[in-house]
């Protein structure tokens, strides 16, 4: 079954890069964006760090591989799922998903893998480029149980991302709209994008455990980040699997639930 659906994956992924390589100019123009991108948001980072030596107790390579991860997760989640997401509206809108549902496949499969954005693929290695690049400055022994727990957890990241994208996305159903939700997944990213320590205060720690905990997309990259440049709880590495494993039960849960309430174009 599984390779089944490999098969398919790997079908449709040949698909999407025949068709990204069809308008090339436009191709190359996305990724020369996505290189500027990152080498602002270096640049933004390196002008912060010569005003001061850590942020949020974070020293200079600490943060750098912090913005890797985040720049690998956000690259993954662009890549795979972020376009089909965002497209779902369109295909309640317009009834074609009645197309997906009739298919011998599974739903959320289709809808969520059915194409592969290549012009972010990049974000992936620049992202892992970065993070490299920040362990050699930091100079810290990586043993290769170091890399497998931070692969766990990256990919526990990305699944949780997933699962919390596939939610909002079910909602569509219901709005027929999803640019609302959208803005709600943009508000999720910019989460992802800080490190936990940053919410301190009054007002601040209770969102920040909030974003940790009950819905815990902060963890995204924190976690991963956390497990290779500064010290890692057990309990939070823990934590972070069994979150992931309920987020992906509650997001299926949800868009099952979505689809059993979807009224189809010949209805």
């Amino acid at each position: 079954m599984l390779a089944r659906y490999f098969r398919l994956w790997f079908a449709l992924a040949r698909f999407s890069f025949a068709r990204e390589l069809a308008f090339r100019g436009n191709f190359l123009i996305k990724i020369f964006v996505e290189v500027l991108w990152l080498g602002i948001l270096l640049l933004f980072y390196d002008t912060l760090f010569a005003k001061t030596d850590t942020v949020a107790d974070w020293t200079r390579a600490q943060y750098l591989f912090f913005v890797g991860v985040h720049f690998a997760l956000g690259g993954l989640i662009e890549t795979f799922f972020l376009e089909n997401c965002n497209q779902f509206a369109d295909l309640v809108r317009t009834g074609d998903l009645d197309f997906y549902l009739l298919k011998p496949m599974d739903e959320q499969f289709l809808v969520t893998c059915r194409t592969v954005d290549w012009s972010c693929a990049p974000n992936v290695l620049m992202g892992f480029g970065v993070m490299i690049f920040a362990l050699v400055q930091l100079g810290r022994p990586v043993g290769a149980g170091d890399v497998l727990l931070f692969l766990t957890l990256l990919t526990c990241g990305c699944l949780m991302a997933y699962g919390f994208l596939t939610a909002l996305t079910s909602v569509s159903v219901w709005f027929t709209r999803n640019q609302s939700l959208m803005e709600v997944w943009w508000l999720f990213s910019t989460l992802m994008r800080y490190p936990r320590e940053i919410f301190r205060g009054d007002f601040a720690s209770p969102v920040g455990w909030f974003f940790s905990f009950a819905v815990p997309i902060i963890l995204v990259t924190n976690v991963p980040a956390r497990s290779m440049v500064r010290i890692l709880e057990p309990w939070l590495a823990i934590y972070m699997v069994a979150a992931t494993l309920g987020v992906l039960v509650a997001s299926r849960l949800i868009f099952r639930y979505a689809l059993s309430k979807y009224r189809s174009a010949s209805s």
